[in-house]
């Protein structure tokens, strides 16, 4: 018999759910809410209620009987560092989104609700590769000043997901392959993989690596210092610059892949230049992580929606295949990748973690 899931993805304006009977998927829904709803609430976590009530009319709406649920998953939060995997809801994961020691996102609504429900229902609750699974190396860590150290906080939920799903196609364990992933969203991330951990990455939140259609990333640290104390910014306008403002959105005025593409089939020399730098800074960030592993890759995988882009990524392939060969996957499936991560733990596959 089938294990149906309900799967619980928070953003900012929407919230994404999904119910799999194993990994068929029989629902998929986002529901919005507007600017004017979201901004009657002081906190993220004020909006639980709110976005609950949301969830449990739409499974109604589509005869989605509640009874019939055997598991709840929550796109997990902003948490202390912690290894890949799937981890039950604890009462200590709850309040540490509710509290948002770590950051305040709408993601830190996934796991609690998963719980709230859950719990309702007398079923398991889980997170999966939550944002912040950091799995790198002590030497992956230095940045060059002792105060700052290089973090993992990036797309490990996709990356993992594309990873098992490469592993799965060639009939080997995601465990005994060394990969290169990137993904190419609204940021970027380009991750290495060694035997079923990701040991580095040049990460999209921090500002590391190649820059993404709405993030800098990789900046020349003086000029930005300079930027910084120049006394024409405040603190909010230069994050700005490094995330939300920056990347395609600085040079082109769109976040979007397909506005690029346009452009640049128009002729636009500028579009021409940045989508060539975005190709090229990503083919780099792909040699830096071959030789974290000496070399010996077994396959580079480009993932996230600008994977739909057959110029960029038949470029990049261009730049990098005589490293490894390329598999190209399209789009993110995240709420397939939450729903899998249960799956393991519900058929025996893996054993759920602890935070």
């Amino acid at each position: 018999m089938a294990i149906r899931s309900l799967i619980i993805n928070p953003g900012s304006t929407s919230t994404k759910i999904g119910v799999f009977d194993d990994e068929e998927q029989i629902l998929d829904k986002t529901l919005r809410h507007s600017t004017e709803e979201i901004s009657k609430y002081s906190s993220v976590y004020d909006q639980k209620d709110f976005r609950k009530q949301i969830i449990l009319d739409a499974l109604k709406e589509n005869q989605i009987d509640l009874s019939s649920l055997n598991v709840c998953v929550g796109r997990g939060g902003l948490l202390k560092p912690i290894q890949g995997g799937t981890y039950e809801v604890t009462d200590e994961i709850v309040e540490t989104m509710k509290k948002a020691e770590y950051g305040e996102h709408a993601s830190n609504l996934g796991g609690i609700l998963a719980r709230e429900i859950g719990d309702a229902l007398g079923i398991p609750s889980y997170i999966v590769d939550p944002v912040v699974v950091d799995e790198m190396e002590p030497v992956a860590r230095i940045s060059g000043i002792p105060e700052i150290e290089r973090v993992s906080i990036d797309h490990p939920l996709n990356q993992k997901a594309m990873a098992r799903r490469y592993a799965k196609s060639v009939g080997r364990k995601y465990e005994d392959l060394n990969l290169i992933i990137v993904h190419m969203g609204g940021g970027t991330s380009c991750g290495c993989h060694s035997h079923g951990r990701m040991i580095d990455v040049f990460g999209a939140f921090n500002g590391d690596g190649a820059f993404s259609p709405e993030r800098a990333n990789g900046i020349p640290a003086l000029s930005l210092v300079n930027m910084c104390f120049s006394g024409k910014y405040t603190y909010a306008e230069m994050k700005k610059k490094v995330i939300g403002g920056g990347g395609f959105n600085a040079y082109l005025g769109t976040n979007d892949a397909r506005d690029v593409d346009k452009m640049c089939a128009e002729g636009n020399e500028k579009a021409i230049l940045v989508r060539d730098a975005f190709i090229y800074q990503i083919a780099k960030n792909i040699g830096a992580m071959a030789a974290v592993l000496n070399g010996k890759v077994d396959q580079i995988i480009l993932t996230g929606g600008i994977g739909y882009d057959k110029y960029i990524t038949s470029h990049i392939a261009e730049k990098v295949s005589w490293i490894a060969p390329v598999t190209v996957y399209g789009g993110e499936a995240e709420l397939l990748a939450l729903a899998q991560g249960a799956l393991r733990v519900m058929n025996g596959e893996e054993q759920a973690k602890k935070y």
